[in-house]
């Protein structure tokens, strides 16, 4: 280490050949005749400059890496190292591929030890973002495998290799560099005594990949949240409430935010003219105003460009009440949800029933999922909609006491970090005095992250002040979600035991 000068990555060029051929031979030392030709290596350069570098150590060459691009559809995982490189032609590779093939890493034996292939492994990955494609894949050689071969199938050795009883020092440096085996591949280079044959299909995805898309559209990947805290007020009718409404809408719309989240039974205030009647009527009552508010949100997300969460309403289908909200989104569809778990008071005072329906949601912004209050303390749902692919749960809820308030702000966390997802509630604050069974409110919106290096130590994006109306803005980042998913410190969902349970919908 004393004598290095310095370590320089860079492009291979036709003038390191002879170089080149000598590294290559003192470095397979039990497979004759390994090394490329000059006119391989020269078509290799001139088909993709990019996919050849080498490191050089005081200007010498130190390790290499070789790749082409293929279309990964036009091979099946039988294909071996000939036939993925067209007999050696590279005749495979195209520009049009959506694969970073890798035909070549190796390490001068002098060097090793200096973590110089990660270097390469790394640069490979960067190029493989870079040109947008979906992954890099390559047969990995498993070069201890002629000491196990007369007691062990190569599946038997992979498996002994992953859980250390095996040291393999070519798969255990690959597995260790975030690539991960897929297959056993037979016959794959057949020079390769040491391996039988045999090779690992090794797959490394690229979590940036962004597959073309056919019409003029984007998924946003910095999204903006806007939640509002919702006073509780007397309104004299309709037009007055979603007058306020439309307020709110239009500042976090002023703030060029992605939603707007609404609380659970925002609406409530509406019942005090039906005071009079038995509970259970006043709120049928009020579920007539649940259409003219989808529909009056709707146009409002269309004009303020901005996708609406309902939060909740009351609506009677079939002469049964239940708790629901809608999806409006800025291109004017429109999606229902429903509250699933009723709470023991709302079946009880209101004589409200559970929903059947649990789905995500695709918006502009990626999938999304939405649960209401009470619903967010079961964890099966919200890891079904994690399943799915949301990024973002909405919880809209209302909550009397702080009690109330703590098991969803608690759980709503919890659904964070085990979902490697956001999750965004927002409540209403206040009292309606003359509203039975909605007399106080307490809350305190706010945004959760999951728990690791890039996002904050206590899981919090941000948060409201307690029990005042206000709203609260929030950017989230998708991409980094997704390099949670891959590269994270615990990954929640990768880790799952699915040899011992399952979950599924009915």
């Amino acid at each position: 280490m004393q004598d290095i000068e310095n370590i320089e990555l860079t492009y291979l060029s036709l003038d390191d050949y002879q170089e080149l051929k000598e590294v290559m031979i003192a470095s397979y030392t039990t497979m004759p005749n390994s090394y490329w030709k000059e006119s391989q290596i020269n078509t290799l350069i001139r088909l993709f400059p990019e996919g050849q570098v080498v490191i050089k150590i005081n200007n010498q060459i130190a390790g290499c890496a070789l790749s082409i691009i293929i279309d990964y559809g036009q091979f099946d995982e039988k294909n071996t190292y000939k036939e993925l490189t067209g007999n050696y032609t590279f005749s495979t590779h195209t520009n049009k591929g959506d694969v970073l093939y890798g035909i070549e890493v190796f390490i001068k034996p002098e060097f090793r030890g200096m973590r110089l292939g990660r270097r390469l492994y790394d640069y490979r990955k960067e190029l493989c973002e870079r040109l947008n494609l979906r992954g890099i894949a390559f047969g990995g050689r498993i070069p201890n495998y002629h000491k196990y071969k007369d007691k062990l199938t190569p599946k038997e050795y992979l498996t002994k290799v992953k859980q250390k009883e095996i040291q393999d020092p070519v798969l255990n440096f690959q597995i260790s560099n975030d690539f991960h085996p897929t297959k056993i591949l037979k016959n794959y280079l057949e020079d390769d005594k040491d391996s039988d044959a045999y090779a690992v299909l090794l797959e490394w995805d690229n979590i940036y990949f962004e597959k073309q898309q056919k019409k003029a559209s984007i998924v946003k990947k910095i999204v903006r949240l806007g939640l509002i805290q919702w006073q509780m007020r007397p309104y004299k009718n309709l037009d007055e409430l979603l007058h306020q409404a439309e307020f709110f809408i239009d500042a976090v719309s002023g703030y060029r935010s992605d939603f707007a989240l609404f609380p659970e039974f925002f609406n409530a205030p509406l019942m005090a003219d039906n005071n009079h009647l038995p509970t259970p009527e006043a709120i049928r009552e009020l579920a007539k105003y649940t259409d003219a508010i989808i529909q009056k949100f709707s146009s409002l997300a269309i004009s303020y460009n901005i996708n609406i969460i309902s939060g909740s309403l009351p609506e009677v289908r079939d002469e049964k009440l239940y708790n629901v909200g809608y999806l409006c989104r800025r291109d004017g569809t429109v999606e229902r949800y429903e509250k699933l778990h009723v709470t023991p008071d709302e079946a009880k005072v209101w004589g409200m029933v559970g929903g059947n329906q649990l789905k995500t949601f695709d918006t502009d912004c990626g999938k999304i999922g939405i649960l209401i209050c009470y619903d967010v303390e079961f964890p099966e749902l919200s890891r079904l909609l994690a399943d799915e692919g949301m990024d973002i749960l909405f919880v809209p809820f209302l909550t009397d006491t702080q009690n109330g308030y703590s098991r969803v702000r608690n759980c709503a966390q919890a659904r964070a970090i085990e979902n490697e997802c956001y999750v965004a509630i927002a409540g209403s604050v206040g009292n309606l005095p003359k509203v039975h069974n909605m007399d106080i409110q307490f809350a305190q919106s706010m945004v959760f992250t999951p728990c690791d290096f890039a996002f904050p130590t206590n899981g919090i994006k941000a948060e409201a002040t307690q029990n005042s109306e206000m709203i609260l803005i929030a950017d989230v980042d998708i991409d980094l979600l997704r390099e949670l998913h891959q590269f994270g410190s615990v990954k929640n969902l990768k880790d799952r035991r699915k040899d011992l349970f399952e979950l599924r919908k009915k």
